[in-house]
């Protein structure tokens, strides 16, 4: 936890400070289940964003959702399937999984990547793009909301770290939750929030 929380501050001051040209991804993918080794990544959604220093404030660069081709859909976990809304007429134009890891690469090369429970999403990514010898281009850096929130809701009435609950305390809409763009989009928001909190010169909640 020590380390979530040097990072934090670290990009903090890095943001406000020095670091004038980062560029962050908002991402969130949308899998068959959550066994890496088994499930599949179905749905890829990102909210390209940077800082700018003269408004002293975040904004959105570019967009992107790619849905992704299942080939062992027989493996998912059908629960999973359900909360994402999986079904062969939305996916009928999917791509296969190595197309979309090559266009959201090229996208998101050299961005920090900001997601929620991050090491989830990562590590699927990671695992997916060194089986379909894919460039991982992501920057090394990594910020994970909820590891944020966790610093950021100590001694307040907040009693959970889901995206779902973080979004209502903070007055976040995200009106299709559990498909990837929908989520990117409520992590970008809820990561303009938490950062907020911690700059002084911010208003809090």
């Amino acid at each position: 936890m020590q380390k979530h929380i040097q990072n934090i501050f670290e990009i903090k001051i890095n943001i406000y400070g020095n670091m004038k040209h980062t560029q962050f991804v908002a991402l969130d993918i949308e899998t068959t289940g959550l066994d890496i080794q088994k499930h599949e990544i179905i749905e890829i959604g990102c909210i390209l964003f940077s800082y700018n220093e003269k408004k002293q404030s975040f904004k959105i660069d570019d967009e992107c959702v790619f849905k992704i081709k299942p080939e062992r859909i027989a493996d998912a976990n059908k629960t999973s399937l359900k909360i994402n809304k999986y079904n062969e007429f939305d996916w009928q134009d999917a791509i296969p999984l190595k197309k979309g890891l090559q266009k959201v690469m090229k996208k998101v090369k050299g961005r920090v990547m900001v997601a929620h429970n991050a090491s989830f999403d990562y590590h699927f990514l990671d695992l997916a793009c060194k089986a379909e010898q894919v460039d991982n281009t992501l920057h090394y850096h990594i910020l994970d909301t909820l590891s944020m929130a966790y610093v950021r809701l100590q001694g307040t009435d907040a009693t959970q770290l889901s995206l779902r609950f973080l979004c209502d305390y903070f007055s976040i809409e995200n009106k299709k939750a559990h498909t990837a763009l929908a989520d990117a989009k409520a992590t970008y928001e809820l990561f303009v929030k938490l950062m907020g909190s911690f700059n002084p010169s911010k208003d809090e909640k």
